[in-house]
């Protein structure tokens, strides 16, 4: 299992992302949209870098829902490779199988 700081630490960048996204997408259309002068583009770009660091969606990290495990998450069943592996070979996960050649 993850430590629980860093549970609570994505759990903190979780809710900063959601309380920033609007204005964070509405920044970004604003930039990417327009042709605006230079000035103008820093001047958004500026406004950009003074959100907080950790309300950007880049810095949200998948774990395995079991182990807490960060690397070789598989989106669909939000599961660590090792943990996957172990409920396909006890039938667990219908659908997915064992491959063998």
């Amino acid at each position: 299992m993850a430590k629980k700081s860093l549970i609570q630490r994505k759990q903190k960048r979780k809710k900063l992302e959601e309380k920033y996204r609007l204005i964070r997408q509405s920044l970004k259309k604003k930039r990417k949209g327009s042709s605006l002068n230079p000035k103008k583009i820093k001047e958004i770009q500026r406004k950009l870098q003074s959100l907080p660091r950790n309300s950007a969606p880049i810095r949200l990290h998948r774990r395995c829902l079991f182990t807490g495990r960060p690397k070789a998450n598989y989106r669909d069943f939000g599961l660590s490779g090792h943990i996957l592996r172990e409920m396909i070979h006890a039938c667990l996960l219908p659908g997915a199988t064992k491959s063998s050649w």
